[in-house]
């Protein structure tokens, strides 16, 4: 039977994320509305535009493309959205734009037949999701990330590193790397190597077996410098080497990948099936790390996810942004049986709380999936609206100068 529902209108949210501006300086939201009054929630992950930009992108999409369009289209809609201006090849903002809003459309559809959306893509094969986070600075360190302690000492990191084993993680992320920079990729220093090195080794005593190693970059290294760095870290069994090089060209981290025990891990910066399928083909990475507000949603994550399935890989959706993405990686999670782990910031309490009415259930170190109909979180627009971000940067930014 034809659906009778049609989206009716849209409404955006960028919003400021105060300090310790974890996930991020801000988070762009986006909201439809049926014209029987049912509501979908979006978040749009970019970082290559300023939000002023991003909203005109978002409203241009929605008066082209969305407006009037029938939520249970997805296929459909996808394909419009993807292939508009001629264009039919990834672009990192467009899918930005278009994960959003892909998402918000499962999220009407999911409330209009009265179930969770992992139920829609397959069904719940998780009752629980492992969950990992970053080493963050407890709150005696200020806000100055770039100066606090945990990231270059790596006592402090390891201590650290228990602490988070403690609440109940079995798994941390750490990048002493060093800084990334537009003009990466380079060798990494002698310093560095030492560095990476003693932070493994640390954080290795520090919780034994009880949790994995994520050994975080952002794609600083030459193939030949990466290889270098993988043998530093080979000893201390890391569950992944993320990013070791560039994501334009997969060969290469693929040579990293036949030269390392280490698993690779990578995938942030990627969008759609068809820049994943290089990463899968070429063998650059077992462990792939789709975010969900940029990818192109969840229906082309679940495609994604299945591709993998074929070679053996595993997802371990990414985060760095705000909990509608962090519920859309849920619900991605919950659906395929490649799961690996679940990018969480921290616990899921602070601002991530905060502006939601009904919290991400965290437990232990896992994340329990919603049993609500749709994606399962409901925006506390009033605090949205409350923390406006009105500054132009970009959500990251990298050094502009080369790093030596």
């Amino acid at each position: 039977m034809e659906s009778t529902m049609k989206i009716a209108s849209l409404e955006t949210f960028v919003v400021g994320n105060p300090p310790p501006y974890e996930g991020g300086r801000y988070f762009i939201f986006l909201k439809l509305t049926t014209d029987d009054g049912v509501t979908g929630l979006g978040e749009v992950y970019t970082a290559s535009f300023g939000p002023a930009a991003l909203v005109a992108m978002i409203e241009d999409v929605f008066e082209r493309h969305v407006a009037g369009a029938d939520p249970f289209h997805i296929e459909a809609q996808w394909r419009r959205v993807y292939g508009r201006g001629y264009s039919q090849r990834p672009d990192i903002s467009l899918m930005g734009v278009l994960s959003g809003i892909e998402m918000a459309m499962w999220d009407i559809v999911g409330k209009a037949v009265g179930k969770p959306v992992y139920e829609l893509i397959g069904g719940r094969v998780h009752e629980r999701l492992r969950t990992y986070t970053y080493l963050y600075p407890d709150a005696s360190e200020g806000h100055a990330y770039s100066d606090a302690a945990v990231y270059r000492d790596p006592d402090v990191a390891a201590n650290r590193a228990a602490e988070f084993v403690a609440q109940g993680f079995t798994a941390v992320k750490f990048d002493p790397a060093g800084p990334y920079s537009v003009f990466d990729p380079r060798q990494p220093s002698l310093e560095r190597l030492e560095l990476s090195e003693a932070f493994c080794r640390r954080i290795r005593e520090a919780v034994g077996t009880k949790a994995d190693l994520l050994f975080g970059t952002h794609g600083q290294f030459t193939t030949s410098g990466a290889i270098r760095l993988a043998r530093r870290l080979e000893p201390y069994e890391p569950l992944w080497f993320e990013e070791p090089t560039p994501p334009e060209m997969p060969e290469e981290m693929a040579k990293v990948a036949r030269a390392t025990s280490i698993p690779i891990a990578s995938g942030e910066r990627l969008t759609t099936k068809y820049e994943f399928a290089r990463l899968l083909e070429t063998g650059a990475a077992s462990i792939l790390q789709l975010n969900l507000g940029r990818v192109g949603g969840l229906l082309e994550a679940k495609k994604i996810a299945g591709m993998a399935e074929t070679h053996y890989a595993q997802i371990a959706p990414h985060l760095y942004c705000g909990p509608v993405v962090g519920a859309a990686n849920i619900h991605i999670s919950a659906a395929s049986p490649n799961f690996l782990i679940l990018e969480s910031i921290r616990d899921w309490t602070g601002f991530h709380a905060d502006i939601l009415k009904t919290p991400i259930r965290w437990e232990d170190g896992y994340v329990i999936p919603p049993t609500a109909p749709g994606l399962g979180v409901e925006l506390k627009e009033d605090v949205a609206r409350a923390h406006p971000y009105i500054g132009d940067e970009l959500h990251l930014v990298p050094a502009n100068t080369p790093v030596f």
